[in-house]
């Protein structure tokens, strides 16, 4: 099977309604980004679109998939007087070809070395030092597949400083990577929350793909300070929190206030 990619030029004004229109008269996906992506020229932009619109590339470019029965050019004509366009944009039609995704999505996460001894393995990997501890985990919907430098410096930390029988608080568990880390370091018990039950449950079968002990591992969604008023859990020796800057800064006194 394969798609129909339209890839249009335009501008930073012009982008979201182009985007919309293209959805409506049939796209499956509409893609915005720089046009110059991948060179030198390229902007890197962190705000989200719908938040900040005026943020984006000055130089934009769309991307949009249909079924290989749709008439594209056809289409582009009508987009282009439905939203009242000053002229038709710069195009171009490819040909997208079905391909494995799930080899390729695996083909881009390899062993990650975190230091001599701890090593993040995916399940379809031989684990390159069997001696070592190696943490199975694949890549899925909560954040801590080992790839970003704060989850990899938040591991080399447990593992330089973790002495042994800690009980250790990881707030934002994600995929539970730092969790499972810390038990496999050797800590005493781990309490792992998180705000989104998805990455709960994520995590739980993680740490049981990780064969660890249900005994040392207890799991929280709801609010933290509510647990710790409640006097569950309240006291631990480390805290990590491999989160973003501002929820961080918010929960620091909190967090702070648990050991």
């Amino acid at each position: 099977m394969s798609w129909t990619a339209l890839i249009i030029e335009t501008t930073a004004t012009h982008a979201k309604a182009l985007s919309d229109a293209l959805i409506e008269f049939g796209a499956l996906s509409a893609d915005i980004h720089d046009a110059a992506i991948g060179t030198r020229n390229e902007q890197f932009l962190f705000e989200e679109f719908d938040k900040f619109p005026e943020k984006i590339w000055f130089k934009v470019e769309i991307t949009a998939l249909f079924d290989n029965a749709a008439d594209v050019p056809s289409i582009v004509q009508t987009i282009v007087q439905a939203i009242q366009l000053p002229s038709l944009p710069p195009f171009r039609i490819e040909q997208v070809e079905e391909q494995d995704w799930v080899r390729l999505t695996q083909s881009q996460f390899d062993p990650i070395q975190i230091s001599s001894r701890l090593w993040i393995v995916p399940s379809w990997h031989q684990a390159p030092d069997p001696a070592a501890i190696n943490l199975k985990l694949d890549p899925g919907l909560a954040f801590g597949t080992g790839s970003h430098p704060t989850t990899q410096l938040c591991l080399a930390w447990l593992d330089e400083n973790l002495r042994g029988s800690e009980d250790v608080l990881d707030y934002g568990c994600g995929s539970g990577i730092l969790a499972i880390a810390a038990l496999k370091l050797g800590a005493g018990r781990v309490v792992r929350i998180d705000i989104d039950p998805r990455a709960v449950e994520l995590s739980r079968d993680n740490a049981a793909r990780n064969q660890c002990d249900r005994k040392r591992v207890v799991f929280y969604t709801s609010d933290f300070m509510t647990r710790a008023d409640q006097g569950i859990d309240a006291w631990v020796d480390i805290v990590v929190a491999n989160i973003l800057a501002n929820p961080l800064i918010m929960l620091a006194p909190i967090l702070a206030a648990r050991y």
